[in-house]
């Protein structure tokens, strides 16, 4: 005869393996349901135009919604995803500013390497020098002569404090002793470019993209280099700080793709598989190109790890110089 107490251990067995198994299931059938993509940065700006590349090519994981989170520098919105469930519901667009640059200038509430689970880096950016129509200049050297003869007033917009933007910005000032130029942080790079189009600043340093250069073509802004080692292979006639005299003005931002810690191998691997696919889409290709982004060969969670780690190493040594203000 079956016991009272044997009963309930046996229906409290069979409660725990039907709650063990709940998981597994849960992420065999990933996703069944919407997925939140968060862009720690204003609608609009280099990142989140990133987002919806990514959003509208990727196939085989149901509805992606984006979620902008500006402000911080992106540590907003890195904040709230490292905080989220490790379910694959909530990802990260993530990129040098929020995930190197800002932890390795002082302490955050994630930590850039254990908070995060890495599944692909889709392509990077460089930072581009960008002047008002009005400043009389066309390269660098011609602006550091008229930032030295305008010392007062000169000011340059970035996408917020500690991003790759605003380091662009104060390596330049850096490197041909201009500290007097103000910088004047925003909520993400869509509201700085719309103030140097209005001559609101007369400098700024946005992430490359189509919409910067086709501004430049229309005469509205002026782009004076990219802060880059070799030039975009979309805009070939576009220069290289570098090659106007400025060897260590390089300021790439990169573009990844991040779970919370501890999400499942099973649903990393299945975003990670999608992203492998949509980044071989031709459209897809062309379009990041075109816009200034180099596409990379780390669609993969170990290349995306090693590719951060290797970022972290170059950064440092220059952040320990000076921090971005």
């Amino acid at each position: 005869m079956l016991k009272r107490r044997d009963f309930l251990q046996l229906s409290a067995g069979g409660i725990a393996a039907a709650l063990a198994a709940r998981p597994a299931a849960a992420q065999g059938n990933y996703p069944d349901r919407a997925i939140k993509l968060v862009v720690p940065r204003a609608a609009g700006g280099v990142v989140d135009i990133i987002a919806r590349e990514w959003s509208g090519k990727v196939k085989g994981l149901g509805t992606v919604y984006i979620e902008n989170m500006g402000g911080g520098g992106g540590v907003i919105g890195a904040t709230f995803v490292s905080r989220a469930p490790a379910d694959g519901y909530t990802l990260l667009v993530g990129t040098t500013s929020e995930l190197v640059i800002s932890p390795l200038l002082g302490k955050q509430p994630y930590d850039p390497v254990t908070s995060f689970e890495p599944i692909a880096i889709m392509c990077d950016s460089p930072a581009a020098i960008v002047v008002h129509p009005s400043i009389p200049v066309s390269n660098l050297k011609e602006l550091v002569a008229y930032a030295k003869q305008h010392k007062n007033g000169l000011s340059y917009g970035s996408a917020g404090a500690g991003t790759v933007s605003n380091l662009a910005g104060e390596l330049f000032k850096e490197i041909a002793g201009l500290q007097d130029i103000v910088h004047v942080p925003y909520k993400g790079g869509a509201p700085a470019v719309s103030d140097a189009i209005a001559g609101q600043i007369p400098i700024s340093t946005p992430m490359m993209s189509e919409q910067i250069w086709e501004l430049h073509r229309q005469g509205k802004l002026k782009v004076l280099a990219v802060a880059s080692e070799k030039r975009l292979r979309a805009i070939p006639d576009l220069p290289t700080a570098v090659e106007q005299g400025f060897p260590d003005l390089v300021a790439r931002l990169f573009f990844g793709l991040f779970a919370p810690a501890k999400t499942p191998k099973e649903i990393i691997g299945k975003v990670e598989q999608a992203t492998k696919v949509a980044m071989q889409d031709p459209e897809l290709r062309k379009n990041f190109e075109a816009g200034g982004f180099e596409t990379l060969d780390t669609t993969d969670a170990a290349a995306a790890a090693d590719y951060v780690a290797k970022e972290v190493t170059r950064w440092k040594p220059i952040l320990a110089q000076f921090k971005p203000q």
